[in-house]
């Protein structure tokens, strides 16, 4: 089996959890993250550029919805991109929903101080290139993981191919 077609959404999904990963090691809090955490938090997320990974999201949605509409009585077009048009701009909202989603669980798993000290960073010449850089790296990363993948797969079915052909099976 070849890796080659892994869905983008995936990638988004793994990016997403290897940027709180390398965030720092996370620590659960007991109770509900004060007002502070949540606000550092925000910062924190906006920072690293988490407002602007997030930015395909809705318009995503609101597409696809209309796409799975549209096979179904193409004659609907443009009154479904009249819809999606005005969908738009109703839930361009959404958007400050979904920062608060995600600040939320970053103050769910550091302390207030622990944000504060982290944006701190993200502020320093060394945060600002780890902002720059770190989505390079982690692109650059995947693809070496799934070039790697690809040829321990092919490693793999031949080692199969050969164990087979000693119990007499041809593959």
């Amino acid at each position: 089996m070849k890796f080659r077609s892994l869905n983008r959404l995936a990638l988004v999904a793994a990016l997403a959890l290897g940027w709180v990963v390398m965030a720092g090691v996370p620590r659960v809090q007991a109770q509900a993250p004060s007002a502070g955490a949540l606000a550092a938090a925000k910062e924190l997320v906006s920072l690293k550029g988490g407002t602007a990974m997030f930015d395909p999201l809705i318009p995503g949605v609101i597409e696809s919805a209309k796409n799975q509409l549209v096979p179904t009585n193409p004659q609907l077009t443009k009154p479904l991109n009249d819809v999606a048009a005005q969908l738009h701009k109703e839930y361009v909202s959404k958007r400050a929903e979904l920062l608060d989603l995600v600040a939320t669980i970053y103050a769910k798993h550091f302390t207030e101080a622990e944000l504060k000290d982290i944006v701190a960073f993200y502020k320093t010449p060394s945060g600002k290139k780890m902002v720059a850089e770190e989505p390079k790296a982690i692109q650059e990363s995947l693809d070496a993981a799934q070039q790697w993948a690809n040829q321990f797969s092919d490693e793999v079915l031949q080692r199969f191919r050969t164990e087979m052909q000693k119990k007499g099976y041809k593959l």
